[in-house]
Order: structure tokens, then sequence, then C-alpha cells
């Protein structure tokens, strides 16, 4: 099956909708600025933690009803769809290096985050790309039909920091 998405604009509400979800449509610009919130508050609010929570929650509902919408319940489709989806979205590429049911590595060529955070303000001393490892989390959850919290995301290597490609670390 290939991933299927009705985009539409709602010309009296001005606003975007991807299958019928309300969708923001933005830059890396913005999506870095709105980072740099987040791991600016990180002490304060835990910034970095609401913006990997809300990524993994918002993707979760659009994944699993998109899936369930479609009756798609074979688990490597699923991946697959989620995977396009993530490039579909503006997210980037992802690559499933070693990946299961159980976790394993996630690799991101492209990372919209990381490429937009390099050419904003260059490297920085630690990976920036919450939104994507949040989007792992959900597409592990949605493909395995488990709740949101099972799985932990985090970036091992990240483009941002100086690696050739962002690399996360996926565990239960």
């Amino acid at each position: 099956m290939s991933l299927v998405l009705d985009k539409h604009f709602d010309n009296d509400r001005c606003r975007n909708y991807v299958n019928d979800i309300l969708t923001v449509l933005h830059c890396h610009h913005y999506a870095t600025l709105f980072t740099q919130l987040a791991i600016d508050a990180r002490d304060i609010v835990n910034g970095t933690k609401i913006l990997y929570e809300t990524s993994e929650d918002i993707f979760s509902k659009t994944l699993t009803d998109y899936f369930n919408k479609n009756n798609i319940s074979d688990k490597n489709e699923r991946l697959k769809l989620a995977q396009e989806m993530f490039s579909a979205f503006g997210l980037g590429k992802i690559e499933m290096a070693s990946l299961d049911e159980n976790g394993g590595l996630v690799e991101m060529p492209v990372a919209h985050i990381d490429d937009g955070w390099l050419q904003k303000w260059g490297k920085f001393n630690s990976p920036v790309n919450y939104i994507g490892a949040g989007y792992v989390a959900a597409m592990l959850s949605a493909s395995f039909d488990k709740p949101v919290r099972t799985y932990t995301v985090e970036e091992q290597e990240s483009k941002v920091t100086g690696a050739a490609k962002t690399v996360l670390k996926v565990s239960v």
C-alpha cells in the first residue's frame, strides 16, 4: 500500500488539513526557533521533554488514525507508511537500521530540524531533534499497537554536533 495524503485548505478558516487533521506548515527556521526556546526552558519547565512528548502524542494519534481508517494491521506495512509519512510531513528521511518491536536504531540521513539548525546557527554542543525523536516513539507505538510512552528515543549521534547523520537509539 502507498501512502495517501488528502491535503486541502479551508479558505473560510484559513487552515491547512492533511487527512482531515489540522496541520501547521512551517519552515525549518521556525522549527529551530521553538526548539531553541524548548532548550532554553529545559531547566524551568523541562521544555525539551514537552516538545518530545507533544510530538509523540500528536504523531501517535495521526498514525493510529491513518492505520485504522485504512484497515492497515500489518506491522511492517505500518512502519513503512510511517517512514513515508515522516518525509511527507517534511521532517526528513528515516532509515530503520536495526529496528523491531523491542527497539533498535533509526538513522536520519536528512533531518529537517538538524539541517535547519546548522543553516541558522551552525554546530551545537548537544542534539536538538526532539520532534524527530518524538515522531519515532510515536511511529513504533502506532505500528506495534502500544500506548504512548512505551518507547524512549534518544539521539546517540547528531548532525548538529558534527556527525554525518543523526542516529536515534530506541528502547522499551
